[in-house]
């Protein structure tokens, strides 16, 4: 099998193209970017082919590709690889409007290949725990949860999460879609409505989008859930991920920490500290269902109408924001897949 990767914009595709060489059988035919001096540095870096242009990319006939440009500029992308005949997974946000993810959803429907949005999540080890759980009824009730997704603001690895254009927003498009993808997938309720606040309080002077935003879900059936989607963190934390769970339920309050399985690592030249994350690598379990979902000719445990079901979230967040009024969200592509 053979996978490439058109566009190194998002900071995954580092971990990605080890994950692509990790999987037996699995050749990692190269990368292809429109910014010349980002694909050559990227190339060089990890050792990898670049080809000079992404038609010259899908002319190898690869079997995927994972596709990490900037946010806005997946659909272009998507719909070359789908014309190709080509199995799609894409970065997340899917898209930053909901034409542009209608569009690749139905431009891979058209083409017959799978469109997975990359919600590495669903392959965490204590969420697929949870998961379990939950399943078995051993939680008993749901009645609420308390989560958050923060994080550093990511201008110093890749400038154009800060830029509204490319990115669509700030914070609360960075880090709403994984929480509320992963509600979907938890509950498969029908969510009913988003209020939500944002914020520019850290970092005012230094960009023109949201640092900070607070979400509150509430389901149509009581069920009601909270987000904090902030770059909260100083540009010095040691911190990675950055997601937590509380759930209020009939038997108890469980709580999840899907990356506490880390080591502080002081350093004294140059002086800091970091987290070296030792867990279980949910990308590579993502990475993995991608390839074996093409081996089997199946679907994808992840699809392109979840990943429209998060932007829906994100979109009503956004208008929620500006209003001061919860907003409805469409309940077209809830559920369980």
């Amino acid at each position: 099998m053979k996978i490439g990767i058109m566009s190194v914009a998002h900071l995954h595709a580092e971990a990605y193209i080890g994950n692509v060489r990790a999987i037996p059988d699995v050749e990692m035919i190269g990368i292809a970017d429109d910014n010349a001096e980002r694909g050559q540095q990227f190339a060089a870096q990890f050792d990898a082919h670049l080809f000079p242009s992404y038609d010259a990319l899908l002319a190898e006939k690869p079997d995927g590709v994972l596709i990490c440009a900037e946010n806005a500029n997946h659909r272009p992308l998507v719909e070359m690889a789908a014309a190709a005949g080509v199995h799609v997974l894409c970065e997340k946000p899917l898209a930053t409007t909901r034409a542009d993810a209608q569009a690749m959803i139905a431009a891979c429907r058209d083409a017959g290949v799978t469109l997975m949005t990359a919600f590495p999540m669903r392959f965490s080890a204590p969420l697929q725990q949870l998961k379990a759980r939950l399943d078995a009824g051993d939680l008993g009730e749901i009645y609420c949860l308390n989560t958050t997704n923060q994080g550093q603001m990511p201008i110093a690895h890749r400038a154009w999460f800060v830029d509204k254009t490319l990115a669509g927003g700030g914070a609360m498009m960075d880090h709403i879609v994984h929480l509320a993808d992963i509600f979907n997938w938890l509950f498969g309720r029908e969510l009913a409505s988003v209020y939500a606040q944002s914020n520019r309080i850290m970092h005012a002077d230094t960009v023109d989008v949201e640092t900070g935003g607070l979400l509150m879900l509430q389901y149509s059936d009581g069920l009601f859930m909270t987000i904090d989607s902030s770059w909260s963190k100083p540009l010095n934390y040691p911190t990675w991920g950055g997601l937590t769970m509380e759930i209020v339920s009939e038997r108890g309050l469980t709580v999840l920490d899907a990356f506490s399985q880390n080591l502080n690592v002081h350093q004294q030249n140059p002086a800091g500290n970091q987290w070296a994350y030792w867990g279980s690598d949910m990308n590579q379990a993502m990475i993995a269902e991608f390839v074996n979902a093409i081996r089997e000719g199946r679907e994808t445990a992840v699809s392109g109408e979840d990943g429209l079901f998060a932007l829906e979230v994100v979109l009503a967040a956004y208008e929620s924001a500006e209003t001061n009024q919860p907003v409805a969200v469409s309940s077209q592509y809830s559920g369980e897949t």
